[in-house]
Protein backbone atom coordinates (compact mmCIF):
# COMPACT_ATOMS: atom_id res chain seq x y z
CA UNK A 1 0.00 0.00 0.00
CA UNK A 2 1.08 3.49 -0.85
CA UNK A 3 2.54 5.85 2.36
CA UNK A 4 0.34 7.65 4.39
CA UNK A 5 2.54 11.19 3.58
CA UNK A 6 4.08 12.94 6.13
CA UNK A 7 1.45 13.50 8.84
CA UNK A 8 1.87 15.06 12.45
CA UNK A 9 2.25 12.29 15.36
CA UNK A 10 -0.76 14.23 16.81
CA UNK A 11 -3.11 14.16 14.14
CA UNK A 12 -4.68 10.82 14.73
CA UNK A 13 -5.50 11.71 17.81
CA UNK A 14 -6.77 14.86 17.13
CA UNK A 15 -8.71 13.59 14.57
CA UNK A 16 -10.19 10.73 16.42
CA UNK A 17 -11.37 13.16 19.30
CA UNK A 18 -13.00 15.67 16.86
CA UNK A 19 -14.88 12.63 15.29
CA UNK A 20 -16.06 11.81 18.47
CA UNK A 21 -16.91 15.26 19.91
CA UNK A 22 -18.66 16.36 16.91
CA UNK A 23 -20.84 12.83 16.10
CA UNK A 24 -22.21 12.70 19.83
CA UNK A 25 -23.04 16.15 19.44
CA UNK A 26 -24.36 15.67 16.31
CA UNK A 27 -26.46 12.64 17.83
CA UNK A 28 -27.65 15.03 20.20
CA UNK A 29 -28.67 18.44 18.46
CA UNK A 30 -30.09 15.78 15.44
CA UNK A 31 -31.80 13.35 18.15
CA UNK A 32 -35.56 15.11 16.90
CA UNK A 33 -34.76 15.13 12.80
CA UNK A 34 -33.88 11.51 13.43
CA UNK A 35 -37.11 10.56 15.17
CA UNK A 36 -39.33 12.19 12.30
CA UNK A 37 -37.27 10.17 9.90
CA UNK A 38 -37.77 7.02 11.74
CA UNK A 39 -41.59 7.70 11.71
CA UNK A 40 -41.75 8.57 8.62
CA UNK A 41 -39.80 4.87 7.45
CA UNK A 42 -41.67 3.49 9.74
CA UNK A 43 -45.46 5.17 8.02
CA UNK A 44 -44.06 4.35 5.06
CA UNK A 45 -43.36 1.10 4.45
CA UNK A 46 -42.83 -2.17 6.64
CA UNK A 47 -39.39 -3.19 7.97
CA UNK A 48 -36.40 -2.04 10.16
CA UNK A 49 -35.39 1.34 9.87
CA UNK A 50 -31.48 0.99 9.47
CA UNK A 51 -30.12 -0.70 6.36
CA UNK A 52 -26.62 -2.44 7.31
CA UNK A 53 -24.25 -3.16 4.20
CA UNK A 54 -21.28 -4.60 4.47
CA UNK A 55 -18.08 -1.87 3.77
CA UNK A 56 -14.17 -2.18 3.71
CA UNK A 57 -12.28 0.31 6.32
CA UNK A 58 -8.94 0.67 7.06
CA UNK A 59 -6.34 -2.12 6.48
CA UNK A 60 -9.32 -3.98 4.54
CA UNK A 61 -11.19 -4.82 7.74
CA UNK A 62 -15.34 -5.10 7.15
CA UNK A 63 -17.50 -3.63 8.84
CA UNK A 64 -21.30 -3.04 8.89
CA UNK A 65 -22.27 0.67 6.99
CA UNK A 66 -25.40 1.74 8.48
CA UNK A 67 -28.34 3.83 6.84
CA UNK A 68 -31.90 4.71 7.00
CA UNK A 69 -33.30 2.22 5.31
CA UNK A 70 -34.70 3.76 1.50
CA UNK A 71 -35.79 0.47 -0.24
CA UNK A 72 -38.85 -2.03 0.27
CA UNK A 73 -38.16 -5.24 1.96
CA UNK A 74 -38.53 -7.39 -0.96
CA UNK A 75 -35.74 -5.88 -2.77
CA UNK A 76 -33.33 -8.86 -3.84
CA UNK A 77 -30.75 -8.82 -1.18
CA UNK A 78 -27.74 -10.20 -3.42
CA UNK A 79 -28.36 -7.61 -5.89
CA UNK A 80 -26.36 -4.22 -6.06
CA UNK A 81 -28.90 -1.43 -6.70
CA UNK A 82 -27.22 -0.06 -9.36
CA UNK A 83 -27.87 -3.91 -11.33
CA UNK A 84 -31.66 -3.93 -10.58
CA UNK A 85 -33.42 -3.76 -13.59
CA UNK A 86 -35.44 -0.75 -12.79
CA UNK A 87 -34.14 0.10 -9.20
CA UNK A 88 -36.41 2.72 -8.78
CA UNK A 89 -39.54 0.52 -8.05
CA UNK A 90 -37.68 -0.87 -4.79
CA UNK A 91 -37.40 3.05 -3.28
CA UNK A 92 -40.06 3.99 -1.06
CA UNK A 93 -41.70 7.37 -1.53
CA UNK A 94 -39.37 8.87 2.00
CA UNK A 95 -36.68 6.56 0.50
CA UNK A 96 -36.53 8.90 -2.47
CA UNK A 97 -36.16 11.97 -0.22
CA UNK A 98 -33.78 10.73 2.22
CA UNK A 99 -31.51 9.68 -0.91
CA UNK A 100 -31.74 13.09 -2.71
CA UNK A 101 -30.65 14.91 0.65
CA UNK A 102 -28.63 12.42 1.40
CA UNK A 103 -30.20 12.15 5.47
CA UNK A 104 -29.80 7.93 4.83
CA UNK A 105 -26.36 8.83 5.64
CA UNK A 106 -26.86 10.04 9.10
CA UNK A 107 -26.94 6.56 11.28
CA UNK A 108 -22.96 6.28 10.43
CA UNK A 109 -22.52 8.67 12.90
CA UNK A 110 -22.69 5.35 14.85
CA UNK A 111 -19.95 4.11 12.85
CA UNK A 112 -17.79 7.08 13.39
CA UNK A 113 -18.65 7.17 17.33
CA UNK A 114 -17.12 2.93 16.99
CA UNK A 115 -14.29 4.28 15.37
CA UNK A 116 -14.95 2.37 12.50
CA UNK A 117 -15.38 5.70 10.09
CA UNK A 118 -14.39 9.10 10.62
CA UNK A 119 -16.54 12.30 9.69
CA UNK A 120 -13.75 13.27 6.50
CA UNK A 121 -11.80 10.09 4.63
CA UNK A 122 -12.13 8.43 1.71
CA UNK A 123 -16.12 7.00 1.04
CA UNK A 124 -16.18 3.00 1.79
CA UNK A 125 -16.64 0.40 -0.81
CA UNK A 126 -18.70 -2.90 -1.01
CA UNK A 127 -15.60 -5.24 -0.99
CA UNK A 128 -16.44 -6.82 -4.09
CA UNK A 129 -16.37 -3.24 -5.43
CA UNK A 130 -13.11 -2.40 -3.92
CA UNK A 131 -11.38 -5.13 -5.28
CA UNK A 132 -13.32 -4.53 -8.83
CA UNK A 133 -12.17 -1.28 -8.54
CA UNK A 134 -8.32 -2.14 -7.83
CA UNK A 135 -8.56 -4.66 -10.68
CA UNK A 136 -9.43 -1.60 -13.00
CA UNK A 137 -7.42 0.89 -11.59
CA UNK A 138 -4.08 -0.15 -10.00
CA UNK A 139 -3.71 2.03 -6.03
CA UNK A 140 -7.52 1.78 -5.99
CA UNK A 141 -7.28 -0.33 -2.38
CA UNK A 142 -4.43 2.44 -1.30
CA UNK A 143 -7.67 4.31 0.01
CA UNK A 144 -7.34 1.81 2.75
CA UNK A 145 -4.57 3.26 4.83
CA UNK A 146 -6.97 5.69 6.92
CA UNK A 147 -10.51 5.14 8.28
CA UNK A 148 -13.34 5.62 5.45
CA UNK A 149 -15.28 8.73 5.69
CA UNK A 150 -18.92 10.12 6.31
CA UNK A 151 -18.00 12.28 3.86
CA UNK A 152 -14.60 12.90 2.03
CA UNK A 153 -11.94 14.96 -0.18
CA UNK A 154 -13.26 13.49 -3.63
CA UNK A 155 -17.54 13.65 -2.51
CA UNK A 156 -16.52 17.51 -1.81
CA UNK A 157 -14.35 18.24 -5.00
CA UNK A 158 -16.10 16.11 -7.57
CA UNK A 159 -19.59 15.11 -5.79
CA UNK A 160 -20.71 11.17 -5.06
CA UNK A 161 -20.67 10.54 -8.68
CA UNK A 162 -17.62 11.07 -9.31
CA UNK A 163 -15.46 8.13 -11.68
CA UNK A 164 -13.23 5.61 -9.45
CA UNK A 165 -10.55 6.74 -11.13
CA UNK A 166 -10.93 10.31 -10.47
CA UNK A 167 -11.91 9.43 -6.96
CA UNK A 168 -8.71 7.74 -6.27
CA UNK A 169 -6.97 10.44 -7.01
CA UNK A 170 -8.61 12.92 -5.13
CA UNK A 171 -8.88 10.55 -1.90
CA UNK A 172 -4.78 9.83 -2.36
CA UNK A 173 -4.43 13.48 -2.67
CA UNK A 174 -6.30 14.07 1.01
CA UNK A 175 -4.32 11.07 2.08
CA UNK A 176 -1.12 12.59 1.80
CA UNK A 177 -2.09 15.87 2.61
CA UNK A 178 -4.43 15.62 5.23
CA UNK A 179 -4.33 17.40 8.38
CA UNK A 180 -7.09 18.82 10.75
CA UNK A 181 -6.93 22.27 8.66
CA UNK A 182 -7.73 20.23 5.57
CA UNK A 183 -10.57 18.48 7.45
CA UNK A 184 -12.23 21.70 8.52
CA UNK A 185 -11.66 23.44 5.17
Amino acid sequence: MQSQGKIKPFYPKIKRFLDFVISITGIVILSPLFLVIILLIKLDSRGPVLFKQRRIGVNKKEFNILKFRTMRIDTPKDTPTHLLDNPEVYITKIGEFLRKTSLDELPQIINIIKGEMSIIGPRPERPTLTMEFNDQIPGFINRLVIKPGLTGYAQVHGGYDISPEDKIKEDLYYIKNRSVFLDFS
